[in-house]
């Protein structure tokens, strides 16, 4: 099994490019960074950990951005969102950024999706909470077009354009691996049809992920990687993955001045070791 990051890089913490060269470092595979464009200042909407919005939702970086940066100063760390909003960005725009994030980083990136929770974000970028599934369904089938096909078209209910040139293309081939989040029945569907990899949270039981994957088996879907996203360090739950068929586990690691985080950093490394193979 092998391990890697999933986090939130701010401003306030340590900077991306310190960050992928501590990961590669210490052996770490991968680094998977958050994404909110702002935080509506009048939320009703609950966050999904309970009681206040923690600080760095706030303070995010772009997540293409800052793994550009990353790219510039690693040779092997794979480079991922975890997760893209993509229900509140232009799907042409995000798949010209992710292309040319793949070309910078000679194939090494991967786009980890998800249908996000904060319904006031969704709805400053135009994006109707209650059809944001169906829409993500729609980008992830135009994302591909837009890689893979010289003059790209998409007619959806949601999604619509006529043949246009998009380049640059991705090196990865056919495109850079699609990680779907989510463990509801529509996220499992999504990644049924559409998703390249899964990336259940850091909660989900090894016995969900078994049942997840022989259902996905039966739908002639067998041996799709998993990445468990925001894992903890209970060290019976890292085993259980393990027998699972878990790929990667990404551990939390809390957004810190760059000191503490190399810190967190040789902890997580030090546990990594007890449980890779």
């Amino acid at each position: 099994m092998k391990f890697g990051i999933s986090t939130f890089v701010t401003d306030e913490g340590i900077r991306p490019t310190s960050l992928a060269s501590a990961l590669e470092e210490r052996g770490f595979d991968a680094l998977f960074l958050a994404e909110h464009s702002h935080i509506p200042v009048s939320r009703e909407s609950p966050y999904p950990g309970g009681g206040d919005l923690p600080r760095h939702y706030y303070r995010t970086l772009d997540p293409f951005v800052a793994l550009s940066a990353a790219a510039a100063v690693t040779e092997r760390l794979l480079l991922a969102t975890g997760v893209a909003l993509l229900v509140q960005r232009d799907v042409i725009h995000t798949a010209n950024e992710a292309a040319s994030l793949d070309v910078v980083s000679d194939g090494r990136f991967a786009l980890g999706v998800g249908v996000g929770w904060n319904r006031e974000e969704m709805r400053n970028h135009g994006t109707d909470p209650r059809t944001r599934g169906a829409l993500l369904d729609e980008q992830l089938q135009a994302l591909r077009a837009l890689w893979t096909e010289e003059q790209a078209e998409f007619h959806g209910r949601l999604v619509d354009f006529d043949p246009v040139y998009a380049w640059p293309k991705p090196v990865s081939s056919p495109h850079p691996p699609i990680y779907v989040g989510g463990e509801s029945p529509a996220a499992l569907a999504r990644l049924a049809a559409y998703g390249d990899a899964w990336l259940p949270r850091g909660d989900t039981e090894p016995a969900e992920i078994g049942a997840v994957l022989r259902s996905l088996a039966e739908q002639g879907r067998a041996d799709v990687p998993v990445t468990i996203f925001g894992a903890g360090r209970a060290e019976d739950r890292l085993a259980g993955w393990a027998e699972a068929g878990v790929e990667r586990v990404a551990f939390d690691l809390p957004t810190l001045p760059e000191s503490e985080t190399l810190t967190v950093l040789d902890e997580l490394a030090a546990l990594a070791a007890r449980h890779s193979g």
